[in-house]
């Protein structure tokens, strides 16, 4: 599963919402699917799977690892979390103690491969780019993209239609007023298009 941000599709592709999805077959066995249409990869490690919730259409692909096991994380819809990616909630250290907290990712999120991810926040319509690195207290608001490898320092805030990139990380950029609908669809499809084999 090879992702790119709605930035680089938009300048390969003059209009993406002419394209067809690509379909990606996967073995029907290695992925189990919930009631709410989530696909869970069997090779994926959901730790204290009471407290991950997922609201439905979502992808969690193979070696995933979710750490409900140290807070709760909570997924929206037509979410997909990429190849080898790492879930965990954000902590703060308190007198040489860690605390956990709760962990919000909206819908229409697309985390690319081998991403880790300690954000406190992730709002809706947001991409992130492959090999990324989302430290902890970060909150990435609704409609805003995180190119491949950037790498956000702790409580780092990403603002609506922005563009994150590089390391250090740069915030700039301004994400055109379609990226909403552009992401949304995108999301979509990735969920259309990854099907069970014959």
């Amino acid at each position: 599963f090879t992702y790119s941000t709605p930035t680089q599709q938009h300048n390969t592709h003059t209009n993406t919402h002419t394209m067809e999805p690509q379909i990606r077959h996967y073995t029907k066995a290695d992925f189990i699917e919930t009631k709410t249409g989530n696909k869970v990869s069997r090779q994926s490690v959901l730790c204290g799977s009471q407290n991950i919730r997922m609201q439905g259409n979502s992808i969690i692909m193979p070696g995933v690892v979710v750490r409900g096991d140290l807070a709760a994380i909570a997924i929206g819809r037509f979410t997909t979390v990429g190849k080898n990616s790492v879930l965990r909630p954000s902590y703060k250290r308190f007198k040489g103690d860690i605390a956990y907290f709760p962990t919000q990712i909206g819908s229409y999120v697309t985390i690319g491969d081998s991403c880790v991810v300690a954000a406190a926040t992730i709002g809706s319509h947001v991409a992130i780019g492959a090999n990324s690195i989302v430290s902890r207290g970060c909150v990435l608001m609704d409609c805003c993209c995180v190119e491949p490898g950037t790498v956000l320092p702790p409580n780092s805030v990403v603002p609506p239609y922005s563009i994150a990139f590089g390391h250090p990380v740069r915030i700039g950029g301004e994400l055109s007023e379609g990226f909403q609908e552009e992401q949304e669809m995108l999301a979509m499809d990735a969920y259309s298009s990854f099907r069970a084999g014959p």
